[in-house]
């Protein structure tokens, strides 16, 4: 079963940006929630991206994908990453948000968190699809609804699981995508947060799997 330090970092992003719209003297109107699409089932694939250093672009080479991170974003994957040296905990890969989290804001503090964490700290789990059960039930019990049951996506040669959620704020309604993903007995976990279905959309679109590569 996922147990909670599995998600512990994702349940701190979204803790620092409630704590950012709870601080707000005023709240923007509530963000359109438009039907998600069900074609939208496949990942963006392409050729291997560049150096993981360059601007704006985060690559893993281990897993295999690629971020394009939005200009402008704030990086706080330094600040919010745990002890590396902890098998039994989650590694933070990539923390980034719209603006600084924890800062009083009118909207939803969109955000990217990537984690990873070794798929032998939960016996009996064989596919991504595993993992997404007790995921949901974590993310449920934060006050999240399922607004999309687990299902399968893909991206290149992966396969990929993603759920979808949404919470009523009041005024505002926050979105919840996450994506998990079963690779060299790791369990790399995708977490988009924004203040529309469609902003979450442009959000996933961003990560970038390596082309299957076809048959000869």
């Amino acid at each position: 079963m996922v147990s909670r330090r599995g998600f512990v970092v994702v349940l701190q992003a979204v803790a620092l940006i409630h704590g950012g719209l709870a601080r707000a003297q005023q709240v923007s109107g509530s963000s359109s929630s438009k039907a998600k699409q069900k074609t939208e089932q496949h990942l963006k694939a392409s050729a291997p991206a560049a150096a993981q250093n360059d601007q704006g672009l985060y690559r893993n080479s281990d897993f295999g994908f690629s971020y394009h991170v939005r200009y402008g974003w704030v990086d706080r994957t330094r600040e919010m990453q745990q002890d590396q040296t902890d098998p039994s905990r989650s590694r933070l890969l990539l923390a980034v948000f719209e603006r600084p989290p924890g800062v009083m804001g009118e909207t939803v503090n969109s955000a990217v968190i990537i984690t990873v964490e070794s798929a032998a700290s939960y016996p009996g789990l064989k596919t991504a699809a595993d993992y997404m059960g007790p995921l949901t039930e974590l993310t449920t019990g934060k006050g999240f609804k399922v607004t999309e049951e687990p299902y399968d996506v893909s991206g290149g040669a992966q396969k990929l699981v993603r759920a979808d959620f949404a919470k009523d704020l009041g005024r505002l309604i926050m979105y919840q995508s996450s994506i998990a993903m079963l690779h060299k007995g790791s369990v790399v976990l995708f977490t988009f947060i924004g203040g529309s279905q469609d902003e979450i959309e442009e959000l996933v679109e961003k990560l970038v799997f390596p082309a299957a590569a076809k048959p000869r």
